[in-house]
C-alpha cells in the first residue's frame, strides 16, 4: 500500500471506462466527484508516507484509511446509479455478465455456466462438493461444444474468459497475502488488523458487484496453488473452445504475478510453470494462423518471454520430481526458440536472451531451458548485421 496513487488511479480508470461505455451524460457528475476526491486523497497521502515509514502505528492507521477510502469508492456506484452498468429497470446483473452473444441478450445457459465456474473458483478443493461442481462445469462446456453451434461456443468462450480473468486476479491477491504473511512478524495486533482490512475489502467488493452474494470462502479462502491449478484447467478448456488467445494475452500481461512467482513456494512455482508451458505452446499455435495480427502477437510473445522466462529457469525441477518430463522440456525449448525467432532481430531478441542468460547462469539448481544454440545464432546474426 505504499504507492497509493497508481492503485487508486487504476481503479478509477477501469470504473470510468465502464461508466463511459453507457454513453449517458448523467454519469459525468459522479465521475467528476470521484476523480476530485481521489486526487485530493492522493495529495493528502503524500506527506503521510514519510511519517508512516518511521512509525509502525501510523503505518497501520494509514493502511486502514486507504482501505476505507477504497471501500468508499466501491460504494459510489450504489450511491449513484448512473455509475452502474446495470439494466434500466434496475435488476441486478451477474458479476461476470456475457451481456451479448452474437447480438442477442444473455441466455440462461450463459448465466448457468458463469455461475458454476464462479463456484468452482470459490469453493475449497477440500470440500466434497468441489468435484461435483467441477464435473458439472465440464459437462456444460462439453455439451455446448457437441452441439456444433457457434453461439454456444461463444457462450463457452465468454464464460471461460471471465473465469480466467477472475482466477488470475484472485491468484495475485493470494500470492500477495502469502508474501505479506511471510514477511511480517505475525503480532496479534497486526494480524487482527489485517483480517479486518481484508474483511472491509471483501464486503466492498460485494457492494461494488451490485449485491451479488458471494461465499466468504472465496477471494481469500483458496490457496494460490489451487488457483494456479484451476488456471491451467481453464486454459485447457479455452483451447478446446478456440479462445486460447485470450488466455495467452492475459498471462502475458500478468507481470506482477510472474514477479511474485520467483519467491513463491516450490509447489506453487511448479503449477505456474505448467501454466506457462501450456500457454507458450498455445502462443506458438496462434502464430501459425495470425498473419493479419503479427504485430499484436509479437508484442504478446515479448511480454510472455520477459515475464515468465525467469520462472522457467528457476522452477523446473520441482520438489520431488521434475515439473515437466524430458520430452515436454525438449518440446518447450523448441517452442521458445521459435517464438524468440519471431521477435525483432536486434533489440527484442537481445533483451530476451540477455534475460535468459542471467537467470540461467545464476540458478545453480536448474540447467533448463537451454537456449544456448538460440543465443549463438543471435550473436552470429548480430555480428553479420554490424559488418554489413
Amino acid at each position: 500500500m505504499r504507492f497509493l496513487g497508481p492503485q487508486i488511479s487504476h481503479y478509477c480508470q477501469i470504473s470510468n471506462q465502464q461508466a463511459m461505455t453507457e454513453n449517458s451524460s448523467s454519469s459525468i457528475a459522479p465521475l467528476l466527484l470521484r476523480n476530485i476526491l481521489t486526487s485530493a486523497f492522493i495529495f493528502a497521502d503524500k506527506p503521510f508516507i514519510i511519517l508512516a515509514e518511521k512509525y509502525k502505528l501510523l503505518e497501520n492507521i494509514r493502511y486502514f484509511l486507504i482501505s476505507a477510502f477504497l471501500f468508499f469508492l466501491r460504494l459510489l456506484p450504489s450511491l449513484f446509479p448512473s455509475l452502474n452498468p446495470s439494466n434500466k429497470k434496475g435488476e441486478i446483473t451477474p458479476f461476470y455478465s456475457a451481456a451479448t452473444v452474437n447480438g442477442s441478450a444473455e441466455s440462461g445457459i450463459s448465466r448457468a455456466l458463469t455461475q458454476v465456474l464462479s463456484i468452482v473458483n470459490d469453493i475449497p478443493v477440500s470440500s466434497r462438493k468441489y468435484e461435483v461442481v467441477r464435473s458439472l462445469a465440464e459437462r456444460l462446456i462439453n455439451e455446448n461444444l457437441l452441439e456444433g453451434n457457434e453461439t454456444l461456443r461463444e457462450v463457452n468462450c465468454v464464460a471461460l474468459s471471465s473465469a480466467f480473468t477472475r482466477t488470475l486476479s484472485q491468484l495475485e491477491s493470494a500470492m500477495v497475502a502469502e508474501e505479506d504473511g511471510g514477511a511480517r512478524d505475525g503480532g496479534d495486533y497486526v494480524s487482527k488488523l489485517t483480517r479486518g482490512l481484508r474483511a472491509i475489502r471483501y464486503y466492498g467488493d460485494v457492494m461494488w458487484q451490485r449485491g451479488r452474494a458471494r461465499n466468504q470462502m472465496g477471494q481469500f479462502g483458496c490457496s494460490a496453488e489451487k488457483l494456479a491449478a484451476e488456471l491451467l484447467w481453464l486454459a485447457q478448456k479455452m483451447e478446446a473452445c478456440g479462445c486460447a488467445d485470450e488466455a495467452v494475452y492475459m498471462w502475458a500481461s500478468a507481470s506482477h504475478v510472474a514477479c511474485l512467482a520467483l519467491s513463491a513456494e516450490p509447489r506453487l512455482q511448479g503449477s505456474l510453470v505448467k501454466v506457462s508451458a501450456f500457454l507458450f505452446k498455445q502462443s506458438r499455435e496462434i502464430g501459425k494462423d495470425a498473419e493479419d495480427e503479427e504485430e499484436h502477437l509479437r508484442r504478446t510473445n515479448m511480454n510472455m518471454l520477459m515475464s515468465w522466462l525467469p520462472l522457467l529457469c528457476r522452477a523446473s525441477n520441482g520438489t520431488d520430481t521434475p515439473v515437466l518430463s524430458i520430452s515436454e522440456r525438449a518440446e518447450l525449448e523448441r517452442i521458445l526458440e521459435q517464438i524468440i525467432g519471431t521477435l525483432e532481430q536486434e533489440e527484442e531478441q537481445e533483451k530476451v536472451l540477455s534475460l535468459w542468460l542471467h537467470h540461467f547462469t545464476y540458478c545453480p539448481s536448474s540447467d533448463w531451458p537451454n537456449l544456448h544454440d538460440c543465443y549463438t545464432r543471435w550473436c552470429t546474426a548480430s555480428r553479420k548485421l554490424l559488418l554489413h
